[in-house]
C-alpha cells in the first residue's frame, strides 16, 4: 500500500517513480439530493423521487468532479477502479481519466446495495485509497462493506463531502481539501493514517427534529488534520444564561416588518423558543414582527421570500465550524447572494468557538466565488451587546 498508518514514510509511488497509485472510486449520485428541498437527506425509498418531483439536482458528481479535477496534472500516476455509470464511471469519462470498471449496478436507479458491492469488491483488490462522494448514510454502506470484505486494517478511505449529514469524522472538510490529500498522497508526500468514526443519525427521526446520532464503526483515513473535519459535537449548549443573552442581543436586533431567515441548530432554536415560536431545529423557518410566517422553507420558496432588507440567523456546527454546506442546504448559494453577507447574523457561544481551536469557519456552498465573498473575519454575535471577529475560510484557503 501507498499508505500506512503507523509511520510516515516514502509511498512507493516517491521511491520509484514507477509504481502508479491506485485509486477507487464510488459517488452515491443521489447524495444530499433532498437537502434544498427540506427533505433532509436522501435515505430511505422513494425519497430521491420525491426530491426531484420538487425540482432538487443531484450534485454529487459535480462535488466529486472538484476533488478528481485537481489530480488532472498527476492522471498519469493514477490508476482510478471506479463504478459504471453515474457511480465514477461518468465522472471519468468527462475528466479524461484512464478507468477500470470494478462493478456494474443492475440498474441505473441505484441503491445503498451498489455502493457496498462496489466498495467490498474494491477493498478486496488492495488499493492504495477508496475515495467516495455521499453523505452520512454512504460512510455507513462503505464502512459494512470493508469490514465485511475482512481487509479492514488494509483500507484506506476518504470521503467527498455531497450530502446533507456529515458528522462521520472520514470526510474532507470540502471537495477542494479532499483533492488537496488525494494530491499529497499521489506525488508521494508524508501522509499518516488514523482511525476515524463512521457516525450517522436516524432520518426519520431527524425529518421530526429530533438528532439521534449513533456510531457505526470505524475506518482509517488520511490525517491530514487541516483538510479532515472532526466528529460533529452533538448536544444542546448547556450554558443558557449565555444563549438568553445571544437570544436578547438578537431579538433587540429584529425591526418592526423585517424578514428574518432563521437557520438550524439549536442555538438559533434557542432564539426561536425565547420568541415564543414553533422551531424547525433541523431546516429553516421564516419570521416577520415576531411572527412565524412559514416553516422548514425550502430553498426554492426562500427566493421569493427576500428583499433588501432581509437577514439571515444562523450558527455553526460544533466541532467542525461549517456555516453553509452542512444541514442546511435550503440556503443555496441563490439565496445566499440575494441576502447579502452585510445581512447574515452568526450567533455562537464563545465556549463553541474556542472548541475549534483557531480553525476558521468554513462556507462551502458549492459556488466557489461565493465562498470567496463570504470569506475574511465576520462578526459573531456571543452574548447580549457582545461580539467577536471571527476568522471565516473556504477551499482554496
Amino acid at each position: 500500500m501507498s499508505i500506512i498508518s503507523d509511520k510516515q514514510i516514502e509511498t512507493p509511488t516517491a521511491q520509484k517513480g514507477r509504481v502508479k497509485f491506485k485509486l477507487g472510486l464510488i459517488i452515491n449520485p443521489i447524495a444530499g439530493v433532498g437537502g434544498s428541498v427540506g427533505l433532509k437527506g436522501s435515505d430511505g425509498e422513494n425519497t430521491a423521487e420525491l426530491a426531484a418531483s420538487l425540482g432538487a439536482e443531484q450534485k454529487a458528481n459535480e462535488r466529486a468532479s472538484i476533488a478528481l479535477s485537481m489530480l488532472f496534472e498527476e492522471r498519469d500516476s493514477v490508476d482510478i477502479f471506479t463504478v459504471a455509470g453515474d457511480m465514477g464511471e461518468t465522472l471519468c469519462q468527462q475528466l479524461g481519466f484512464a478507468h477500470s470498471i470494478v462493478y456494474t449496478p443492475s440498474s441505473k436507479v441505484t441503491t445503498f446495495e451498489d455502493t457496498e458491492r462496489a466498495a467490498k469488491a474494491m477493498a478486496e483488490l488492495n488499493l492504495d485509497l477508496i475515495l467516495f462522494a455521499g453523505g452520512d448514510g454512504t460512510a455507513r454502506n462503505i464502512c459494512a462493506a470493508v469490514e465485511a470484505s475482512g481487509v479492514e486494517e488494509h483500507t484506506t478511505v476518504l470521503g467527498i463531502p455531497a450530502g446533507c449529514k456529515i458528522h462521520s469524522g472520514v470526510y474532507a472538510i470540502t471537495p477542494k481539501a479532499a483533492g488537496r490529500v488525494l494530491q499529497m498522497l499521489v506525488s508521494g508526500e508524508l501522509v499518516t493514517v488514523s482511525d476515524a468514526d463512521v457516525m450517522d443519525i436516524d432520518e426519520n427521526k431527524f425529518r421530526q427534529g429530533i438528532v439521534k446520532a449513533r456510531r457505526y464503526g470505524e475506518l482509517s483515513v488520511p490525517s491530514e488534520l487541516r483538510f479532515i473535519q472532526n466528529v460533529k459535537m452533538g448536544g444542546k449548549e448547556s450554558d443558557e444564561l449565555v444563549l438568553a443573552d445571544i437570544a436578547a442581543h438578537v431579538i433587540e436586533l429584529m425591526e418592526p416588518e423585517q424578514t428574518y431567515i432563521m437557520g438550524s441548530g439549536s442555538t438559533v432554536a434557542y432564539v426561536m423558543e425565547e420568541l415564543g415560536l414553533d422551531n424547525t431545529l433541523l431546516g429553516v423557518d421564516v419570521i416577520q414582527d415576531q411572527s412565524l410566517l412559514k416553516q422548514d422553507v425550502i430553498a426554492s420558496e426562500l427566493l421569493s421570500m427576500i428583499d433588501e432588507n432581509t437577514k439571515l440567523v444562523i450558527t455553526l456546527i460544533g466541532g467542525q465550524g461549517h456555516i453553509f454546506g452542512r444541514g442546511n442546504q435550503q440556503l443555496s448559494a441563490d439565496v445566499l447572494k440575494k441576502i447579502g453577507k452585510e445581512n447574515i447574523l452568526v450567533i455562537a457561544t464563545k465556549t463553541k468557538l474556542k472548541a475549534l481551536n483557531g480553525r476558521p469557519l468554513i462556507v462551502d456552498t458549492g459556488d466557489l466565488a461565493l465562498d470567496k465573498s463570504l470569506s475574511g473575519h465576520i462578526k459573531v454575535i456571543t452574548g447580549y451587546h457582545d461580539q467577536v471577529l471571527y476568522p471565516v475560510g473556504y477551499e482554496e484557503l
